[in-house]
């Protein structure tokens, strides 16, 4: 578990994005949580008011000999609505937004070549790029965790739908 890397991804509620990146070959993890606000060790109540500057983030372990970051930015962009400015399909409100929390400068840039092909194609990103430097991930509540695993559910605001 030591190679693993660590890729953070926002894309609505973190139920369904947590339910596509654990069925990846190579991703070892997938953990529902919170980042990008102010506050220290926020709640799902505190997030869900839309007044923390949280949003719903998955932290994705993986394996970068078995699968690339590249695959995951793409996949990301594969089970969302990238173009919703407001929130993630029925989900409104900030926390829900579309954003990838980048490590370092390649995965920044391997980010916005993504995004410029998607431009290409005729898409309106809404998906910001924020630095993981100073911005921590706060796992969240237990319940949270492998939601659909444990509940039998399927996602309901997130489907798969090949782009690249």
């Amino acid at each position: 578990m030591e190679n693993l890397k660590k890729a953070y991804f926002a894309a609505g509620c973190f139920w369904g994005v947590e339910y596509y990146f654990a069925k990846v070959n190579g991703v070892k993890r997938a953990i529902s949580g919170y980042m990008g606000g102010g506050m220290p060790n926020p709640g799902y109540r505190d997030i869900c008011t839309g007044t923390t500057g949280h949003l719903e983030v998955v932290e994705v372990h993986y394996d970068p000999s078995v699968v690339e970051f590249s695959e995951l930015a793409m996949l990301f962009f594969e089970i969302h609505d990238f173009t919703q400015t407001n929130g993630q399909g029925p989900d409104i409100g900030s926390q829900y937004l579309s954003a990838v929390f980048y490590n370092d400068k390649e995965e920044k840039e391997m980010m916005k070549d993504i995004i410029k092909e998607l431009t290409q194609k005729g898409y309106s990103v809404a998906t910001s790029l924020i630095s993981t430097l100073n911005t921590p991930f706060f796992r969240a509540e237990d319940y949270h965790q492998n939601y659909y695993l444990t509940t039998g559910k399927t996602p309901y605001c997130h489907t798969y739908k090949k782009i690249f």
